[in-house]
């Protein structure tokens, strides 16, 4: 549920609408397979990690373990940014959603307000977290069945007037809109919001029985992350036409959303108020999880040498304060920057952050294939490992390739010299951020890439 959790939000009940619009349905469904494809090479390589070593620090520890101690160190500091400041977009994003209900109350109260419960819900004990993620992705997942249920119905002319068959398909340049070109803008849109899967690896390290459960995780979720978003989109393809301008949405206002207008379609009263309620537990959700993981990396990586060593302590229910504490300060940091002047330094911490968990996605690759070679070349046999990735080397080398594709094609536009340099700079700050991290280790310590056989393969820590 974790991982279903963390892909479903804005990205699908709110953004999935744009994507339709900009490729056509065709071009939206080909995007979403595709990156749904690469997500599930990833939780491959993940899975097989993550069973062998459950370690909470997880992908920021393979990477030191099996690539090198700078680049473990890059990526542990990049995935904790990454959601520290993603959980100040998610203050901002509820305080949004509130004003929908209670248009004159300011929305630093409501920030405020879920800022405490999201950390007084972590720092009760990892149950605390693990039950309220539990209930708030339930939510998410029921409502989503609940759309697909209704939606088939119309689509077969059930309910909500005839049936419009295949017409949106065809209708204008659908299938494929925009083309290619198209196509390659949602691939960026798609990727985004599949972000949050990775999560399960960080919270094998604290699961019972990761050899048994982390598998079970693993197999399951690719696929019913894949039935959520590919139905919606098919759905939504199905019963919008793409050149329906509500689509677009490009306020994110959640009266347009598709699931509203199909919801509305299907004769649901209040519907955009219903919506907004589990748009609001999305964010809560995605909040949740981004404080939880970021504390646990940011701890990790103080186990490790990398970090502050106060950040090593944990209370008497197992929870490492120090490090909430610290986390929770850079949310509300990252939330007060968004109100003052018109926002610019809080934009520019949420683009640092926005190809973060791409980069996090590419390190997951190499540590795994670096992981494999290191495991045969030390005399270990494939059939020791508790999970075993399928398709080996293909998925990692796959994987890498995909996610560079994604990094790149970032802002095409700007790359191409058709827009300035400033928006090529917003666009890419995240890469050359975390390479000053990866390079900067490297020439402070003058730490060495690992061989294979010299890789620590010891399950004991």
């Amino acid at each position: 549920m974790i991982a279903i959790g963390g892909a479903i939000g804005t990205g699908l009940l709110v953004a999935s609408g744009a994507t339709i619009s900009q490729a056509g349905p065709g071009g939206a469904l080909v995007a979403y397979v595709a990156i749904g494809f690469m997500v599930y090479l990833l939780m491959q390589s993940l899975g097989e990690m993550a069973t062998y070593l459950p370690v909470s620090g997880s992908f920021g520890e393979y990477a030191s373990r099996f690539v090198s101690r700078s680049f473990g160190f890059a990526n542990g500091w990049n995935y904790w940014f990454n959601w520290a400041i993603t959980l100040a977009a998610e203050l901002v994003a509820a305080a949004i959603v509130m004003q929908y209900w209670f248009p004159d109350v300011p929305g630093w109260v409501w920030s405020g307000g879920f800022l405490a419960v999201l950390f007084a819900v972590n720092a009760v004990s990892v149950r605390g977290y693990g039950e309220s993620e539990f209930w708030l992705a339930a939510i998410k997942v029921t409502t989503v069945v609940v759309f697909l249920v209704l939606g088939v119905a119309m689509i077969l002319g059930v309910m909500g007037g005839a049936s419009p068959g295949f017409a949106n398909w065809t209708a204008g340049e659908a299938p494929f809109a925009g083309g290619f070109t198209s196509i390659l803008a949602v691939f960026m849109i798609a990727g985004f919001s599949f972000q949050g899967t990775e999560m399960l690896g960080i919270a094998a390290g604290e699961t019972k029985d990761p050899e048994k459960n982390v598998p079970k995780a693993i197999k399951s979720v690719f696929w019913r992350i894949l039935l959520f978003y590919v139905f919606a989109i098919a759905v939504i393809g199905f019963l919008v036409p793409y050149t329906d301008p509500t689509l677009l949405n490009p306020d994110g206002d959640v009266t347009l959303s598709p699931f509203t207008l199909v919801f509305e379609r299907a004769g649901i009263a209040a519907a955009a108020a219903v919506m907004n309620a589990v748009i609001l537990t999305a964010v809560l959700s995605a909040g949740n999880s981004g404080l939880y993981v970021s504390t646990r990396m940011l701890y990790a990586l103080a186990e490790a040498g990398q970090a502050p060593k106060v950040f090593t302590k944990v209370n008497a229910r197992g929870v490492p304060m120090p490090a909430l504490l610290a986390t929770t300060a850079v949310g509300a940091v990252g939330f007060v920057l968004s109100l003052i002047g018109n926002g610019v330094a809080y934009t520019w911490l949420v683009n640092a952050s926005g190809l973060a968990g791409f980069i996090t996605w590419m390190g997951i690759a190499w540590s795994h294939y670096k992981f494999r070679r290191a495991f045969v070349a030390q005399g270990h046999s494939v059939s020791e490992l508790p999970f075993r990735a399928r398709w080996f080397p293909f998925g990692p080398i796959v994987a890498l390739v995909m996610c560079a594709v994604v990094i790149v094609g970032q802002n095409v536009e700007a790359l191409t010299g058709h827009s300035s340099f400033y928006v090529l700079l917003s666009s890419y700050i995240g890469l050359p951020l975390f390479l000053a991290l990866w390079w900067g280790h490297k020439l402070a310590t003058g730490s060495p890439s690992i061989a294979a056989a010299d890789a620590d393969l010891s399950r004991s820590h």
